[in-house]
């Protein structure tokens, strides 16, 4: 005599699903899966929201004149704008919560990209500019024959790292995740 009589009498009981019924028409397959997404739309699952990164480009684009937002990969948004050679955003990573990469062309950048990257900033960490401005100028201004081409500094709560090679300079403006 078996352990289960319910599950002896159905077939394929040890198989199959253990003596779930088959549903065998067609009309009530459509009907059961129809309910199901009807009470999956009512249990109250939000809408596609864009997410705290794409928010910030946004607010970048709309707040700094001639920036363009670029494509999005691996938690980073790349920009674009007339004054940087190479600009972007990105977004909560293991080791930052937010972080702004901006690349010049020439090896000791203009003033318009200090403010650009300064204004950048302003909007991504939410510091005033003029904060922000004093920062990236004072990183921008260690590299040279004293500190070497590569300075990190800590400014607000920011590590801020210059780097500079024969013809670019670059800085990288980010928050650490414990902040």
């Amino acid at each position: 005599m078996p352990c289960c009589p319910a599950l002896a009498r159905t077939p394929r009981a040890g198989f199959y699903g253990a003596g779930v019924p088959m549903i065998k028409n067609a009309a009530t397959s459509i009907a059961l899966a129809l309910l199901a997404g009807v009470l999956f739309a009512l249990s109250g699952a939000s809408p596609a929201r864009a997410d705290r990164c794409d928010d910030l480009a946004a607010q970048l684009k709309n707040q700094i004149d001639g920036l363009t937002v670029g494509k999005t990969a691996a938690n980073v948004i790349y920009l674009s704008h007339p004054q940087v050679k190479e600009l972007s955003l990105g977004c909560a990573g293991r080791s930052y919560s937010n972080q702004l990469f901006a690349k010049a062309g020439a090896r000791k950048p203009a003033d318009a990209f200090v403010d650009l990257a300064a204004s950048g900033a302003a909007i991504v960490f939410t510091l005033p500019k003029d904060d922000m401005l004093k920062g990236v100028t004072r990183c921008i201004k260690r590299m040279g024959l004293i500190h070497g081409d590569d300075v990190s500094t800590r400014y607000r709560r920011l590590d801020m790292r210059c780097v500079r090679t024969k013809t670019e300079a670059s800085i990288t403006i980010s928050r650490s995740t414990d902040q």
